[in-house]
């Protein structure tokens, strides 16, 4: 079963690029590689209800099971020893990724708080793309009265671009609202 997106991806968006961009092989064409959904615990890493209810919020917007990150090294200011669990993440690739896509464009960005589109300054050299939420109770899967302590999602796009401006290309292509800053 595919996407919605990939198949307006293949049959819009690619050749739309292609023209835009100048690039002559298909195969150089930039797309999504991955898309990883991060939160970290911040002071509630000892708090039980609160990790739970991170990842049963993840596993409900992703559909994958996240993993939880260790601390690398210890940090005396943050109070944190190395080897602590400080976060979890979820990778999604192929179909999930597409459909995750999707559903934060048209389900979760029109229920942000005075949204006005996302800057484009997380961009970084080779067209890849982070950003923030402060809340995730804004996907639709996530109950808002379950939601014990309402956190924020980090999400890094990866894309196959070799550019800045052909990550720019690529996910206003995709349908992500960029405002003019």
């Amino acid at each position: 079963m595919e996407s919605v997106l990939y198949t307006q991806y293949k049959k819009e968006i690619v050749p739309a690029l292609q023209e835009e961009l100048g690039i002559k092989n298909i195969m150089d064409v930039p797309k999504m590689s991955k898309i990883v959904v991060n939160v970290g615990y911040g002071r509630h890493t000892k708090d039980k209800n609160f990790i739970e209810n991170v990842e049963a919020t993840l596993r409900a917007i992703t559909g994958q099971k996240p993993v939880h990150n260790l601390a690398k090294k210890s940090i005396s200011n943050f109070k944190i020893r190395e080897g602590a669990d400080v976060g979890m993440s979820v990778t999604i690739r192929g179909v999930q990724m597409y459909e995750f896509l999707y559903k934060l464009v048209h389900l979760a960005f029109p229920r942000v708080r005075d949204f006005r589109g996302i800057s484009v300054k997380g961009f970084d050299r080779k067209g890849n793309y982070s950003f923030g939420l402060k809340e995730s109770i804004t996907f639709p899967e996530v109950n808002v009265g379950s939601a014990d302590g309402v956190h924020g999602l980090q999400v890094v796009m990866s894309t196959t671009a070799k550019t800045k401006e052909e990550g720019i290309a690529l996910l206003k292509k995709m349908g992500l609202p960029f405002h003019d800053a």
